[in-house]
Parts: structure tokens; C-alpha cells; sequence
């Protein structure tokens, strides 16, 4: 079952550096390379990666995705952070690494009621 962006953050210690937190969530997807993550990240789905940069939200804008979690205490820069916002796109961060966090959130995905 989905979980909401602000559901995903409260249960996961997510932080949410942009976004409104309403989206819907169906499943997790972690990929580095924007051109494969573009032709294979599922539509809502919280996209986990270290690329902080404004491809990275033009790729999740093209995907359909729920919103990009930076993983491993990366953080977009600037250009990234204002598009996201332009685009009114979602971006989590979480210190965790990769697959840490991108378990943490299929592990909240499957046991929503």
C-alpha cells in the first residue's frame, strides 16, 4: 500500500527539504545513472540516490517519481534545490547509505495497511 511523502518522512527519519508531502509513494527505486534511472524508475515511486544535481531533477520530473531521497548525507545544490521547487518536485535526505535507506522505505511501503 502507498504511504504519503509526510507519512514516508515521519516513519523513516526522513528530512524533506522540498515538496508539499502529499504525493503518494508506491515503491523504492535506487540508481546513480540518470540515463538508466530515466528509462526504469517506476512512476511514484522514492527514487535513492547521491546525485544532487538538476539532471537529476529533470529526470525524476520525466519519470513520473514521487520524489528523489538523497541518501549518504548528500544534498542537491542550488540550481537542483530551485528547480524542485520550480517544478514543485519532492526531495527527501536521509544520512543513511543507499541501501539502507532505500530499505528502510520498501520495508514502510509493504506494511502500510
Amino acid at each position: 500500500m502507498p504511504l504519503t511523502l509526510r507519512e514516508l518522512c515521519e516513519q523513516a527519519h526522513l528530512e524533506m527539504l522540498c515538496g508539499d508531502g502529499g504525493r503518494q509513494v508506491r515503491c523504492v527505486y535506487c540508481c546513480d545513472l540518470l540515463s538508466w534511472a530515466m528509462s526504469r524508475a517506476p512512476e511514484d515511486s522514492a527514487w535513492v540516490t547521491v546525485m544532487g544535481n538538476v539532471n537529476t531533477m529533470a529526470v525524476c520530473l520525466l519519470a513520473d517519481c514521487a520524489c528523489v531521497v538523497l541518501a549518504d548525507g548528500a544534498r542537491p545544490d542550488e540550481q537542483a534545490l530551485a528547480k524542485a521547487q520550480e517544478q514543485g518536485l519532492a526531495i527527501l535526505a536521509s544520512e543513511e547509505p543507499i541501501y539502507e535507506t532505500a530499505r528502510r522505505i520498501g520495508s514502510l511501503i509493504e506494511a502500510a495497511p
